[in-house]
């Protein structure tokens, strides 16, 4: 486990969102929306296209200003202590944000750079990662000669340069073959377990909800279950998550 900044508890989550709501002129994309993220965790936030999850997303990496509600990262509130709160995230968005033209190794110093860390600070951290997604061979090439895939697995490397303890993953599989989405699956669940990270990762896909995740289910920006598979079937009574998403998002009032 990474040793924790000054003034962050052991007792602290990586991730703790409460009351949070947020809208666009008259239109609400979140309401009253409440979870945390335990450290080890990877927990699923599932929900159909326009949940509002992307918006969730970009609340939590300050991407938009959230007036109400609370988000705090190991303790740290994202308004008061925008800096420290983010110093601990990584994060790999929907869209790429890699730069085309330069190399794989080049947009990962990048990235470290902007955390403050030297070349020599950072060079062993970037070969480790890119060899753990098995583009340690790679480094050297353009960003644009990847495939997709292997796109994915550079994004993921760069958000672990600075190792965060807190990861977030926003819908990191769409457009990607069955190897490649299996493949970042099981690697960021590895991280859960061998580096205690608290992982949010955000999907529409209900068979990237792995039995020991912790589920979230987000419906037009309200949660309408949070917990572990077992007592989201619990909740709803069915044998299934697909079954019980379905009947989430089905009955009266999901809407909000």
């Amino acid at each position: 486990m990474l040793d924790q900044p000054a003034g962050v508890t052991e007792a602290a989550a990586p991730l703790s969102v409460a009351g949070l709501s947020h809208g666009f002129g008259t239109r609400r994309v979140l309401q009253g929306v409440d979870f945390t993220v335990a450290r080890g965790a990877f927990c699923v936030l599932l929900g159909l296209n326009g949940a509002g999850k992307t918006t969730l997303f970009a609340l939590i990496t300050r991407l938009y200003h959230s007036r109400s509600g609370r988000i705090a990262v190991f303790g740290r509130d994202i308004r008061a202590e925008p800096a420290a709160a983010l110093a601990r995230m990584g994060v790999v968005f929907q869209q790429s944000t890699l730069d085309l033209d330069l190399t794989v190794a080049e947009n990962l110093f990048y990235h470290a750079s902007l955390h403050g860390l030297s070349r020599a600070a950072a060079a062993p951290r970037i070969a480790a990662e890119l060899a753990r997604v098995g583009l340690g061979e790679r480094r050297g090439e353009r960003v644009r000669q990847l495939s997709g895939g292997q796109r994915r697995r550079v994004e993921l490397a760069r958000a672990l340069v600075h190792e965060p303890a807190l990861l977030l993953l926003d819908e990191p599989t769409v457009g990607l073959d069955i190897e490649s989405r299996q493949f970042l699956l099981e690697h960021v669940r590895h991280l859960c377990r061998e580096r205690g990270l608290g992982v949010l990762w955000a999907t529409h896909l209900i068979d990237e909800a792995a039995a020991d995740a912790e589920i979230i289910v987000l419906h037009r920006g309200a949660v309408l279950a949070h917990g572990p598979r077992e007592a989201v079937l619990a909740q709803t009574g069915e044998s299934t998550l697909k079954a019980a998403f379905d009947r989430l998002v089905a009955a009266p009032g999901a809407s909000g």
